[in-house]
């Protein structure tokens, strides 16, 4: 949900140094900006996003309205310089960001322990899990950047190696504990199913807030008659 203030971003030129600067929105509008093209410009007492200085103006104009369209389709409220003005087009499609958090709300709605290991083998998957991949993407990455010819480009290439490797401990932990929630095979105490739901509902929620049945109370122990003395 959008907050009302930060609902609004204002994508234009700035008339001083000719810069296509982006202000306003929150961190999902700076989410979409910098799928942009946009890159994040932090100040101590301003911060906004810019398009890259080397992008020639026909390139500025292309992302900049690609932007404002997004930002549109998503419930912004976009003004523009005349130019960065958006076509018709719906620009609207689902990130991999979005398609992560999904397996989230597959988690927030789970109630027992197999329905959250299931879903965080899709994290955890040592072949085309999420971690793997973004390791993956890293991995490409410094390959790429190492060839770019400045001479600080293999020590970033490093660092990058570096945090892919970070990914393959955070894996392995999380696989660890994937692996111990399967084991339990136990509902969730607080997380139960409701018993009015048929199994044909169509409602995405398959949880409600009705009171728990109340434990049963403990059985007292077994009585035995004394022994006769003999």
């Amino acid at each position: 949900m959008i907050t009302p203030d930060h609902h609004h971003v204002s994508i234009e030129r700035e008339p001083h140094t000719d810069e296509a600067l982006a202000r306003g929105g929150d961190d999902r509008a700076a989410g979409i900006l910098q799928r942009c093209g946009f890159v994040p410009v932090g100040r101590v007492h301003d911060s906004y996003h810019r398009l890259p200085l080397a992008l020639d103006k026909d390139e500025q104009v292309l992302h900049a309205a690609r932007a404002a369209g997004l930002l549109t389709s998503h419930g912004y409220t976009v003004t523009t310089d005349p130019e960065f003005a958006p076509s018709r087009q719906t620009f609207a499609y689902v990130t991999l960001g979005q398609q992560v958090a999904a397996v989230a709300e597959r988690i927030d709605r789970a109630t027992h322990t197999q329905d959250v290991a299931e879903a965080l083998t899709e994290i955890t998957a040592s072949y085309d899990g999420v971690l793997d991949g973004a390791r993956t993407c890293l991995d490409t990455a410094a390959s790429w950047v190492e060839e770019l010819g400045d001479a600080a480009d293999p020590a970033r290439a490093g660092r990058l190696r570096q945090l892919a490797g970070y990914l393959d401990h955070v894996r392995w932990d999380l696989a660890g504990m994937r692996d111990e929630l399967a084991e339990r095979h136990i509902g969730h105490p607080t997380r139960t199913a409701c018993p009015g739901i048929d199994d044909n509902e169509r409602e995405a929620s398959v949880t409600c807030s009705c009171p728990l049945t109340p434990p049963r109370p403990p059985t007292p122990p077994a009585t035995h008659p004394p022994r006769r003395a003999r």
